[in-house]
């Protein structure tokens, strides 16, 4: 297993893939696309270590994190974190820590796939977007993650009022990044055989993301929204872009300011969250809908 979390480790996964991208880019140095991956993937690894330390100064100067607070959402939505944690945990070996772990070599993998579609954008701006302003967008609800927030006692955490904390550690919940990278593969799947492939990750990854105590549930509910928006731009769709980068920071916005009222009326909270899902569900159905018309060269509608 410690063999398996090292070969798993994003900066070691980064060189090697970093290493064999340029020893395939020198096959064929004309070939753009090799040239942008290897771009790409030198991007990456100068990114995890500025990500890293850019998040650390973060947490010193918001040390003041809304983890309590989302625990009591959690419960306001009637879907708890720490209870399908608990029920996941009784699965031998489980191995959704795998998919939470994978995110970096799916998102190379997933670069290959999306060059089959039509017309396809760009999966690449797509990636940027995401790395440049997720960071941003977790300084608007600074929040860490159960496992980071109660240790050991994750999965019995003791009773708190949902209020602020003071807590040392990066803020890297809100929204979840996993679960829209996860919805970025979603959108640019070609073909029905990965786009299931893309949905089932997408599954895995939302249970996983619960189950290694990284995230709540109302994490992953923008984070929908926010895998819209990233794709929108790689796609240069702007309009639908601005709709749901709107969305994402009405959320952000929503649960800083508003939690109170959120919390006091459980039924807006959880209509709220439906309506965010049926529109990134919608805005998905017409991206796939789309896909014949842009194999005929026609340009499709925001």
């Amino acid at each position: 297993m410690r063999a398996i979390d090292a070969l798993l480790n994003p900066t070691v996964l980064a060189i090697v893939a970093l290493f064999l991208s340029v020893l395939w880019m020198l096959r064929d140095e004309k070939d753009k696309a090799r040239v942008e991956l290897v771009f790409a993937l030198a991007l990456n690894l100068f990114y995890g270590m500025f990500f890293n330390f850019f998040m650390t100064g973060e947490g010193a100067i918001f040390p003041w994190k809304f983890d309590h607070v989302l625990v009591w959402l959690d419960a306001s939505l009637g879907i708890r974190a720490i209870s399908i944690a608990r029920a996941l945990q009784n699965i031998p070996h489980n191995p959704l820590w795998v998919f939470y772990d994978a995110m970096v070599p799916m998102m190379i993998a997933w670069y290959f796939v999306a060059r089959q579609r039509p017309n396809r954008g760009s999966i690449i701006l797509a990636y940027a977007t995401e790395l440049v302003s997720g960071p941003l967008l977790y300084m608007i609800v600074p929040a860490c993650g159960p496992i980071y927030t109660f240790g050991k006692q994750w999965l019995r955490p003791p009773t708190f009022p949902p209020e602020v904390v003071r807590l040392t550690g990066m803020p890297n919940a809100f929204p979840s990044l996993h679960v829209g990278t996860a919805f970025v593969f979603v959108m640019f799947a070609p073909g029905k055989i990965w786009k299931a492939v893309a949905l089932l990750f997408l599954a895995a990854t939302c249970l996983a993301t619960l189950s290694t105590g990284e995230h709540y549930v109302i994490d992953l509910i923008p984070g929908l929204a926010f895998g819209v928006f990233v794709s929108a731009i790689g796609m240069r769709n702007y309009r639908r872009a601005g709709c749901f980068l709107a969305l994402t920071l009405s959320w952000s916005l929503g649960v800083r300011f508003g939690y109170t009222i959120l919390l006091a009326h459980p039924m807006l909270l959880r209509s709220l969250a439906g309506l965010t899902v049926m529109a990134a569900a919608f805005a998905l159905g017409r991206q796939w809908s789309a896909a014949p018309a842009l194999e005929a060269g026609h340009d499709i509608p925001a």
